[in-house]
């Protein structure tokens, strides 16, 4: 254990972006993980929204439609919000060195963003597959389907983009 926790203090958090992505009726673009690296044996909570990192000279939200692109397959979406703020989650001792290798975590700056095409553009084979199923679905619901170590950093995106998503829907 104590291995673990010197490792742990030696290594940083990796930059990263993630995008909430609505449509006009404020529901969230969410994607089920595929199994493999970093996926927990017997793990249910799979979903997600589109993030990762960013990569060396890139800017926040290049990234942010970089990922947007790779993870759904579209990049049909206009920024409404970017945070002022960073989130942060940490992985899990067991997922150390075996996922985003040579961090202990993510600190990601969050955007809103709308859609604005059709759900025929996604293809989650477009590039290397993270996800194997999608749907849109409420933000409220992502905390209880999200991977356990992410929850506390998707329950405080619930509070922090409701009402920026409530702002936005077109009814």
């Amino acid at each position: 254990m104590n291995n673990i926790k010197i490792m742990r203090n030696e290594l940083k958090m990796r930059r990263g972006v993630g995008i909430i992505l609505i449509k006009d009726d404020g529901l969230v673009w969410t994607g089920k993980r595929k199994n493999g690296p970093g996926v927990r044996m017997g793990e249910k909570n799979l979903w997600q929204m589109p993030q990762g990192g960013i990569d060396d000279g890139e800017k926040p939200l290049e990234a942010a439609f970089r990922e947007l692109e790779e993870e759904t397959g579209t990049k049909s979406a206009k920024v409404l919000f970017e945070h002022e703020s960073w989130f942060e989650y940490e992985l899990p001792n067991e997922l150390l060195g075996k996922v985003i290798s040579g961090f202990k975590g993510q600190r990601q700056k969050w955007f809103l963003m709308k859609f604005t095409g059709n759900d025929s553009e996604f293809n989650l084979n477009k590039y290397t597959p993270e996800f194997d199923e999608w749907m849109w679905r409420d933000l409220s619901s992502m905390p209880n389907l999200v991977v356990d170590f992410k929850r506390p950093m998707y329950e405080e995106l619930v509070r922090e983009f409701t009402q920026e998503i409530n702002k936005n829907i077109i009814i």
